[in-house]
């Protein structure tokens, strides 16, 4: 048996707030190689990393792609490595791009990596050391940040993905509103659900595919079928000039960012976690909208959060009352409040404890400490200081899931039509 040697190539972090996407930079490398009768094997990936990174790139992503190890690999990194030089946002601060290049196996040491790079934080220098150790050629243009996330690229296993179609603007129209005919959308989505997904939210009239930055990209449609977005194709129309389209195979929407705890004490700040506890607390507003409260179990306790950007999904959290058993999903941001992506109820406190209506039907006060209780309406008393159980109507169900809305939904996150 023959064995294929391939080269790993990795980017990222080229793009700031104001321009550029790294999968944007990918796809016109991908067509430069092309030009130059350099295919690739399979999709390029965009790998989601840490959604709470210190240093994060805007959508916190990675890209990479593979092609066969030949006597035109030396020409296709410099094409890469032109291509990073000439388009990445080296004016922003914050934009330190990395290129990986690599043509060993995929070990399960590196994809540790990929995991910790997920679930935790990697500096630089710990990149560089682990990229060197394991044979990678390293490239990095001013601090070289994006090597931690072009290694990860490449060395994610994938046993759930998804992929995007991402459609991009010819570079005179950046920074202009999007021309992108709405109705269109809403027959793509109607039309495709559930082989694609998160393209519009109803609840709040809100155009998904369509990105809200100067960016390249003119839309993106998620999917489970890559044969599906053939169609997107066809039915999304829009009134400017598409340059390309590319499709990545993506860890988007897998929840793979979520750990799973057994208690809270196990769950570290800038982590991702799935928890069961119990609600200590009822959901409160504080001004600005954000909605809070406090869960607890046998290790401790932490404060969740549900911010004002997820909606309607606040009126939902606000149904959860002490004493509720709860599976939640989320991270724990730089305050140290554990911010919910979504939940499930494992048991609903659907009792109360009141004080006991009078026989003249109005419910009566304490009388003291140990002293029963009184009717102020007639004067009756009753010796029992013992408060009576009621049943209470709850609007949630026992096993039932939750999830913000589209419009707030991490990148990560998987929503309940994938589970």
């Amino acid at each position: 048996m023959i064995r294929i040697n391939y080269l790993y190539i990795g980017i990222d972090d080229t793009d700031s707030p104001d321009g550029m996407c790294t999968t944007y930079l990918a796809c016109h490398i991908i067509k430069k190689l092309k030009d130059n009768g350099i295919d690739l094997v399979d999709y390029p990936r965009l790998i989601r990393l840490n959604p709470f990174a210190r240093f994060k790139t805007r959508g916190n992503g990675g890209v990479s792609f593979k092609i066969i190890n030949d006597e035109k690999a030396s020409l296709a990194k410099k094409i890469v490595l032109d291509e990073v030089s000439k388009l990445s946002m080296f004016d922003c601060d914050n934009t330190n791009p990395g290129v990986i290049f690599y043509d060993g196996e995929i070990t399960k040491e590196m994809e540790d990596y990929a995991f910790r790079a997920i679930y935790s934080f990697i500096t630089i220098d710990e990149a560089e050391e682990f990229g060197k150790s394991i044979g990678c050629e390293i490239h990095k243009f001013k601090k070289g940040r994006g090597i931690i996330g072009s290694i990860a690229a490449i060395s994610l296993p994938l046993d759930d993905y998804t992929y995007e179609l991402l459609t991009y603007r010819v570079p005179e129209n950046y920074g202009t509103k999007r021309q992108i005919d709405y109705d269109s959308v809403i027959k793509m989505d109607k039309e495709t659900y559930p082989d694609t997904f998160e393209n519009v939210d109803y609840s709040e009239n809100y155009i998904a595919i369509e990105p809200k930055t100067p960016c390249p990209v003119l839309y993106g449609v998620r999917s489970n079928n890559v044969s599906v977005l053939d169609k997107v194709l066809e039915i999304v129309k829009v009134s400017e000039p598409i340059e390309d389209y590319c499709i990545f195979l993506t860890n988007q929407h897998t929840d793979m960012h979520i750990q799973k705890a057994d208690n809270i004490s196990q769950m570290n700040q800038f982590g991702c976690y799935e928890i069961t506890a119990t609600v200590k607390d009822n959901p409160h507003v504080i001004d600005g909208g954000h909605m809070f409260f406090t869960i607890f179990d046998k290790s401790g306790e932490i404060e969740c959060g549900a911010y004002e950007p997820t909606k309607n999904f606040r009126k939902t959290v606000s149904l959860l009352r002490s004493g509720d058993i709860i599976k939640f999903y989320g991270g724990i941001g730089e305050h140290n409040t554990f911010n919910i992506e979504k939940f499930q109820v494992i048991e609903l406190n659907d009792v109360e404890y009141k004080n006991p209506i009078c026989e003249c039907g109005k419910r009566m006060t304490s009388a003291g400490k140990n002293k029963g209780f009184k009717c102020k309406k007639c004067g009756n008393k009753i010796k029992s200081s013992q408060k009576v159980m009621i049943k209470i109507e709850r609007s949630l169900n026992n096993g039932e899931f939750y999830e913000t809305p589209v419009s707030a939904r991490r990148h990560l996150s998987k929503p309940l039509c994938r589970m």
